[in-house]
């Protein structure tokens, strides 16, 4: 009868939302702890997991050939010194114009 009782009570379970789920445990006595993927690890299981991510992330990547590589360096240095000569001028002639102004 145990285990005919068990059986309705885990199919009942079923129904249940999640919320209710876990008030029933709450309830029944359960102590409230995360179970599963939520479950408290430990410091080196946390950084395993968290540097296994990583791994797993990084290959997803689409890396550049080195002929893009180069070519968006070489895009990125001309911008760059282009910026460089605008903001350069553009300094050298508010200077000239604040000696011309106040002597």
């Amino acid at each position: 009868m145990d285990g005919a009782a068990e059986g309705n009570a885990s199919e009942s379970d079923k129904n249940l939302s999640r919320r209710e789920r876990k008030r029933a445990n709450r309830a029944g006595g359960g102590d409230g702890q995360k179970s599963g993927k939520r479950a408290k690890r430990g410091v080196f299981a946390r950084a395993a997991l968290y540097y296994r991510q990583i791994i797993a992330e990084l290959r997803k990547v689409v890396w550049p050939t080195r002929s893009e590589l180069m070519n968006y360096t070489s895009v990125v240095v001309v911008f760059v010194a282009v910026m460089i000569g605008l903001v350069a001028t553009l300094d050298w002639g508010f200077a000239k114009a604040s000696f011309w102004i106040f002597g």
